[in-house]
């Protein structure tokens, strides 16, 4: 019985409840051993009659082995993988050892969770449970945690448990929480009521004492003072500790075989019982000495697997044996076996180096690439390493190891493994791949300038006997130094490949941190000439040097390209990449409702993924797009996201998104302050110029306008596009003299630029035409303007242009021709139903989005009747176009 547990329970059922209701859910169970985690997970199943019940452990000894808990947890679903998309099944195949290695990105096997376990759903309400979550294996937790956070719809329920104190952490940030708190005197005393009435007032206070409150250490003691044993030896020691010495001294009276077979069951922890006798019998130990065990409730048998009744058990077991015993069982359980536990126990029982054990670690490692998880490989290799006799050898493994863990986010660890394996290394080449870990590292950490500095560093002594190396090396140190907005620095890198193949290329990477526009342009165009490389992330680099340049139609396209080929081919580690720049192209061509849809799904991508250098870039795109709609709380969220990552371009972001805001908002005094804080001429210079010009100009700040304009002006000329001179004609109208400033309003609207900016320049010119008194003249620009800015969202500047038209004498604001259909949509549901209206069905659409068909489908339901329709074929006769 649960004793004190109501609110726990309560948790519980309401997610039940919820995941009834089409509503997922997650909860982790966090607290120490014996508070009652998995008496909550039984609860939880118990209470789930009606629900499909899925469960799994994680095992200490597997922790170390691929996608050892996802096996656990699917071993009997593999009938149901040829239901899911190709790229999905493959790389859920090949994790669970199924198939070849998918080569697809580490975050597919994730995804394919997410699909398989709503697909289950369909048919009934699912529950997961899973158990001692802090032993799963990376590679395990990362899919089990990537479908847990992209549940929306599906009708599934996950709880993972997890201790606190004294065990591996198990970090699971955004998912809710619950904490069982340790039981109060009261229902303490009701426990011990109920299973320790024969024992009396004194012994049963000693066991209130030393449990404090744990319901564990309640019963477990409680069975120790029946056996006229102390309630605990060591009186200070923590009550995990008390609990597990509890078990180990009831376990030391078991007969000698039996605790054998007890050993060798922590020992495997796989609890397959074929593999357990064969190996325990090497051991002296058969299948009749189990029953000692299975009378005591130690050990049972539960679905053809032997099962420890608590995590503390198997640790009682295994650390109160001697070494020598421990040793023993691995050596007869590599023996039973011929798959990578084997060359695992082999290593578990050898303590000096051995080439052999060494190198069945290594083969081990392979097939764990070969199985798409990484952080199984950079594990095996790491151990392969420190069991190597050769210094070489061991130098080559932790190589292997470093590139492994920074494959599998484990950053600060590949930085560790590259490091050591420097110390071991002689051959130029593969120090150089060390530093390039250790550059990759610290520029994920924000670093920026250490990375330049290792590039450069390595790079020095590649430069004669790996020209091509080094050449891509300086080439990388002077993109760091670039986007630390250190000129000097990648001026220095550029000058090392002088006499490089790639001279060119580092001296036009570092040109793009001049504020020279002549040198900055050439630069971009020159990279931009390039023929692109095949790989992913080069043609995201493609589409942002074409943006760049402000070739915004062929920026979109190219950003477009390379997002649809994210999705296809499962590439979710590259997508927030790709969405950065179409989200940043979409902005700059006034599709602000597309923007938002891609900045908000690239923001959450990244962050399931960790990356959240690009998370802090998408969240200035998103911040200018809360400025344009005055949304002043969004943009201070948004702007603490910015924060979080310090590099010179977000600050210069943040800055520039809050004149927006100000602007917006007709705050001109407190954004000229704002532009007085920046010296433009130190600045890269961008379109944010004519922002800067407005402002100016609106607080009567003529020195500070003329600056800016002269900057933008120049930028303009370089970078020759109509749109950009558009917004240059109409800085010339804000300017000139009242007697001149209509020509070039005219001009600007004549060439035409993005609908936000194309508004902008209608309420100027309408404006200039109420106050010459052209009231008439003045209406069709500013009716225009009203129109443009509610249908982009940007609410301060379409009540502004609403006042002005007002002045001139007209009721009305806005006249709405045709509803704004993609107005009325969320940004999931924007991308929903375009995708839809090509007719692809919600499983394919789910596979696009990342998201599973059933949340597909829950969008496409909530979308109908926003949009006027009632299925998706008519979707296809409406404009969905931004």
């Amino acid at each position: 019985m649960l004793m004190g547990r109501s609110a726990e329970k309560a948790t519980i059922d309401q997610l039940l409840a919820d995941a009834r209701s089409s509503r997922s859910s997650v909860l982790v169970i966090r607290g120490e051993a014996g508070i009652g985690k998995s008496a909550l997970l039984d609860h939880a199943a118990a209470a789930a009659a009606d629900m499909r019940v899925m469960r799994c452990a994680g095992v200490e000894f597997e922790s170390t082995l691929p996608f050892a808990g996802l096996h656990q947890l699917l071993r009997r679903l593999t009938d149901r993988l040829d239901c899911l998309p190709a790229a999905q099944a493959q790389a859920l195949r090949a994790a669970l050892g199924l198939g070849s290695a998918a080569g697809g990105d580490r975050f597919l096997v994730g995804l394919a969770v997410l699909t398989l376990l709503a697909d289950l759903a369909e048919e009934q309400p699912l529950l997961c449970l899973i158990d001692d979550a802090h032993w799963l294996d990376q590679s395990s937790a990362e899919a089990l945690l990537f479908a847990a956070r992209r549940l929306e719809t599906e009708r599934v329920a996950i709880v993972f448990a997890a201790r606190d104190l004294y065990a591996p952490e198990f970090p699971a940030p955004g998912l809710a929480e619950l904490r069982p708190s340790r039981l109060d005197s009261a229902a303490s005393a009701d426990l011990l009521a109920l299973y320790a009435a024969d024992l009396d007032h004194h012994r049963r206070a000693h066991v209130l004492r030393e449990a404090e409150g744990n319901p564990l250490a309640l019963l477990e003691l409680t069975t120790a003072q029946r056996q006229g044993r102390a309630a605990s030896p060591y009186p200070a020691i923590s009550t995990t500790s008390k609990i597990e010495q509890a078990f180990a001294d009831r376990i030391s009276r078991l007969p000698e075989q039996t605790r054998t077979l007890l050993l060798v069951i922590a020992a495997d922890d796989s609890g397959d019982p074929a593999t357990v006798f064969k190996a325990a019998a090497r051991l002296g130990a058969a299948v009749a000495d189990l029953e000692p065990a299975e009378r005591h409730s130690f050990v049972h048998l539960h679905e053809d697997r032997l099962t420890f009744r608590h995590p503390l058990i198997r640790s009682a077991v295994y650390h109160s044996a001697p070494a020598s015993r421990r040793f023993a069982a691995h050596r007869a359980l590599a023996a039973s076996l011929h798959n990578d536990r084997a060359a695992w126990h082999l290593a578990a029982a050898t303590t000096e180096p051995d080439e052999h054990v060494a190198a069945a670690l290594e083969r081990s490692a392979r097939r764990a690439q070969d199985r798409g998880s990484h952080a199984a490989l950079a594990t095996a290799y790491e151990r392969a390493a420190a069991l190597s006799p050769d210094l070489r050898d061991r130098g080559r493994r932790l190589s292997a190891a470093a590139r492994a863990a920074l494959e599998a986010g484990q950053v600060e660890h590949a930085d560790s493994l590259a490091e050591r394996a420097s110390l071991h290394l002689t051959e130029p080449v593969l120090l150089g791949r060390m530093a390039e870990v250790r550059a990759m590292v610290a520029d994920l950490q924000g670093a920026l300038h250490k990375a330049h500095s290792i590039l450069s560093h390595a790079a020095q002594s590649l430069i004669e006997v790996a020209p091509d190396t080094a050449g891509r090396m300086l080439v990388q140190a002077a993109g760091s130094a670039w986007v630390a907005g250190d000129l000097s620095a990648a001026e220095k890198a550029a000058d090392q490949a002088r006499t490089l193949p790639a001279a060119r290329r580092a001296r036009a990477m570092a040109h793009l941190a001049s504020t020279d526009v002549a040198q900055w342009s050439a630069a971009v165009r020159e990279l931009d000439e390039e023929e692109p490389e095949s790989s992913l992330r080069a043609a995201v680099w493609a589409a942002c040097l074409t943006a760049f340049l402000r070739d915004d139609q062929r920026a979109l396209r190219r950003a477009f390209t390379v997002e649809q080929k994210c999705r296809t081919q499962g590439a979710i580690g590259v997508l927030p990449h790709a969405l950065l720049a179409l989200s940043s192209s979409q902005v700059n061509l006034g599709r602000h409702r597309e923007a938002r849809a891609s900045g908000l799904e690239g923001m959450r991508v990244a962050e399931n993924t960790g990356q959240f250098r690009i998370r802090a870039h998408l969240a200035a795109v998103l911040a200018h797009l809360a400025a344009v709609a005055g949304e002043r709380e969004r943009h201070a969220e948004l702007e603490a996201i910015m924060e979080t990552v310090d590099l010179p371009d977000l600050r210069h972001e943040a800055a520039r998104s809050m004149i927006m805001l100000e602007l917006g908002l007709g705050r001109c005094d407190a954004a000229a302050e704002r532009v007085a804080d920046h010296t433009v001429e130190h600045e890269l210079p961008g379109s944010w110029l004519a922002d800067y010009v407005e402002v100016a100009v609106r607080a009567g700040r003529r020195e500070t306008a003329d600056k800016a304009f002269t900057r933008y002006v120049t930028w303009a000329d370089h970078i020759r596009q109509p749109a950009i001179d558009a917004i240059v004609s109409r800085c010339r109208a804000l300017m000139a003299d009242d007697r001149k400033a209509e020509p070039h309003y005219q001009h600007a609207l004549r060439l035409g630029s993005a609908p936000f900016e194309h508004a902008r320049t209608q309420l100027h010119y309408g404006e200039w035409l109420r106050r010459a008194h052209r009231r008439v003249d003045a209406r069709p620009h500013l009716r225009s303007a009203v129109e443009t800015f509610q249908r982009l969202g940007a609410t301060p500047w379409a009540d502004r242009a609403g006042s002005e038209l007002r002045a001139t004498g007209e009721s009305r604001t806005a006249s709405h021709h045709e509803p704004d259909l993609l107005g009325r949509l969320t940004p999931q549901e924007l991308q929903v139903v375009r995708l839809a209206a090509t007719g692809l069905s919600n499983k394919d659409i789910g596979a696009q989005l990342f998201l599973s068909p059933r949340t597909v489908g829950y969008h496409l339901y909530n979308a109908y009747p926003k949009l006027g329709v009632a299925s998706r074929g008519e979707l296809a006769n409406l404009d969905l176009v931004g």
